[in-house]
């Protein structure tokens, strides 16, 4: 239970996160690579509809295509995993919880009683790190929180035990 970050306060739904089964996941970050090489910013939305509109579009001229199998699916770079240096952005998990209209903080509470606030906006730049050389964060985990510029990457905020929104 020590690996269990909630987030509550004014969210629709109070969720608890588990940073030890983010290694599969989709959208973690590659910190090695992460702040040197910056990807740009993408509309999720936009590029939703770009790609549905392509699907779409392919579909009417080429007709259907059978869904993935075992040779055609994705492969992990299970090495990588191994070895990787992993990061994973709070928007998704402030997204799922569903801050209410009248929040206008969210606070990282700390094990030790002492708190870091930030403004909605900037909370949902953070990355939680999560993964150091292929191991989890022990030292001061479950995760290590970043700013998305990478300015406290040597000093990060450490030892998150929940996530409180106001």
């Amino acid at each position: 239970m020590e690996n269990i970050i909630p987030i509550k306060g004014l969210v629709k739904y109070s969720i608890t996160i588990d940073p030890t089964v983010w290694i599969f996941d989709d959208r973690r970050l590659d910190l090695n690579t992460y702040f040197t090489d910056r990807p740009e910013e993408v509309d999720e939305e936009l590029d939703y509809l770009k790609k549905a509109g392509a699907h779409w579009s392919r579909e009417i001229m080429e007709g259907a295509t059978f869904p993935p199998t075992l040779k055609t699916e994705r492969k992990f770079d299970r090495q990588g995993m191994k070895t990787g240096t992993f990061g994973m952005e709070i928007k998704h998990f402030l997204k799922n919880a569903e801050i209410t209209s009248d929040a206008e903080r969210v606070i990282l509470e700390l094990k030790d009683g002492q708190e870091h606030s930030f403004s909605i906006e900037e909370a949902n730049t953070l990355i939680f790190k999560y993964s150091q050389d292929g191991k989890p964060i022990t030292d001061g985990g479950p995760v290590h929180v970043l700013f998305s510029d990478g300015s406290n990457i040597d000093n990060p905020i450490k030892n998150v035990s929940a996530i409180r929104v106001e």
